[in-house]
């Protein structure tokens, strides 16, 4: 089957990154996830002068929705890229954000059921007060079984359905944590694209990172002065980043009895925010000297982490990053880390062709039907309506607009008293046509109901729940349809996308 794929076009240019001292630290080497048969990869980390192309998401239930997968196969295109045009190794890498304590995000997937409708699987929800456990000391727990009985239930027999849920299943244990099955997964699913799999809580990456975590918390009161102004800044040119500063909030999070908690910034002390722990600066240092473990950039720092420690030249985000992204600048300077570029990731639409189907049979264009119901419905089924019908109603309005005037003027003549009943009268007589319009309209939707069950199936595998196909779809069904072809053919386009941007050859939207 031939699957089209319909790119997202971009709102402005993209600008070609600077390169920048390559070379990777070989000491983080063992944080890169090993990908069966692909040993070679990471050899390719050790090259002289590489640099790293790099895109990142916090874990989620069955690697989370398409966007997951869109932005690393990004990182894979850009790379390649980048690498012919510069003659230099430029390698993409996955930052998983093992961090990342949002476990009602991480605890869910959904899918396409055979019958085009949505259906999907989440683990036991966490406690209220439970602890905000970071995904990487997560366990998925019995309830990934449940979860994964709901996918396998719902993939139909295909070329590829066993092959996709031996995958699943390998990854996906009670025994393994949210971070861990989310990051194996991808490191054996990308291994063929080129891209590596990066573990961000791996003890070397945590030693290498509180460094420059602790220079944040040296530098909290001057940072949250820089962001301020930043906000200011950005605020001025009608920019929001979305993200909210000050209050002594730092930029680091500290993991405790209460789970992951954000470090205040109290004169001269620091204080979790949730559990009221307090600490000296000394006592930060010396616990981050014995546990590195427990400390973790916010969003903001994050990326100034991810380039101090690789070669990296551009981070691939999607459009939440993007807005809070230019936020980070005075954190760069402040921390003398070199930035490096953020860029768009592809976005894009998996059009099946059973959706080309039912766009080429109504004559619907794909934007029509990436909006809420209602609307494309009502106009198809009007389209329905006899033709020698829809102007007999209009000319019967017409004619009662034009007798009616006619009669409202002698009436007015004769007593302008009269006006108003007139007026009501004519307004009771397009009532009716419309009335009769809308039962001839009900009837007809009775009768088309088949056929707009189809165009709410299509809309469902690109606008589920009113939301973009990539934001909801987890990949797994898809793989099952369409096999590894699909991933290949994502890469093919999204490297055109690229190239062409970087030309300045895009379409704006």
């Amino acid at each position: 089957m031939t699957l089209r794929i319909v790119a997202t076009p971009l709102i402005a240019p993209i600008t070609l990154p600077d390169q920048r001292d390559g070379g990777f630290d070989p000491s983080l080497l063992p944080a890169v996830l090993p990908a069966p048969g692909r040993d070679g990869l990471k050899r390719r980390l050790s090259g002289d002068g590489v640099l790293v192309v790099t895109a990142g998401q916090q874990p989620a239930l069955f690697t989370g929705p398409l966007f997951t997968i869109h932005k690393a196969l990004s990182a894979a295109a850009l790379a390649s890229v980048l690498e012919h045009r510069w003659g230099r190794p430029v390698v993409p890498l996955f930052w998983v954000a093992g961090d990342d304590h949002d476990f009602t995000e991480a605890s869910h997937a959904e899918w396409l059921r055979p019958d085009g409708t949505v259906g999907g699987a989440r683990l036991l929800p966490r406690a209220p007060d439970a602890p905000l456990t970071p995904m990487y000391r997560e366990p998925l727990g019995p309830a990934v079984t449940d979860a994964l009985a709901a996918l396998e239930a719902d993939i139909p027999p295909s070329e590829f359905r066993e092959a996709t849920l031996d995958w699943i299943h390998r990854h996906f244990r009670p025994d393994a944590t949210v971070a861990s099955s989310y990051a194996g997964a991808l490191a054996e699913l990308l291994a063929p694209y080129g891209v590596l799999v990066f573990d961000s809580t791996h003890t070397a990456v945590k030693r290498a990172a509180v460094p420059l975590m602790l220079r944040a918390l040296r530098h909290a009161a001057e940072l949250e002065t820089d962001l301020a102004a930043r906000v200011d800044s950005l605020s001025a040119e009608g920019a929001d980043s979305g993200v909210a500063v000050g209050v002594g909030a730092t930029l680091v999070m500290l993991e405790c009895r209460l789970g992951r908690d954000r470090l205040m910034q109290h004169g001269g002390k620091f204080a979790t925010r949730r559990g009221k722990v307090e600490y000296t600066l000394d006592q930060l240092e010396d616990l981050a000297a014995h546990e590195p473990g427990r400390f973790s950039p916010n969003v903001l720092l994050r990326p100034v982490i991810e380039s101090a420690l690789l070669p990296t030249v551009a981070y691939l985000g999607g459009p939440g990053e993007l807005r809070y992204l230019p936020l980070t600048a005075p954190v760069y300077r402040r921390l003398e880390v070199t930035p490096q570029r953020p860029l768009p990731r592809w976005s894009g639409v998996i059009l099946e062709p059973r959706v080309d189907r039912v766009l080429d049979k109504f004559g619907v264009r794909l934007e029509e039907l990436m909006q809420p119901p209602g609307p494309l419905e009502a106009r198809l089924v009007r389209s329905r309506l006899p033709e020698d019908a829809l102007a007999a109603l209009e000319t019967l309005r017409r004619n009662i607009e034009l007798d009616y005037a006619t009669i409202g003027r002698a009436a007015v003549a004769i007593d302008p008293t009269l006006e108003k009943p007139i007026q009501s009268a004519r307004n009771q007589a397009l009532a009716g046509t419309h009335d009769v319009e809308k039962k001839l309209l009900q009837h007809l939707k009775k009768r088309e109901e088949t056929e707009l069950s189809q165009i709410g199936r299509a809309r469902a595998a690109v606008w589920p729940h009113d939301k973009p196909q990539e934001r909801v779809l987890t990949l797994a069904p898809f793989l099952a349809r369409y096999g590894p072809s699909l991933l290949e053919q994502l890469v093919e386009v999204a490297q055109t996308w690229y190239s062409a941007a970087l030309e300045g050859a895009f379409e704006p939207a």
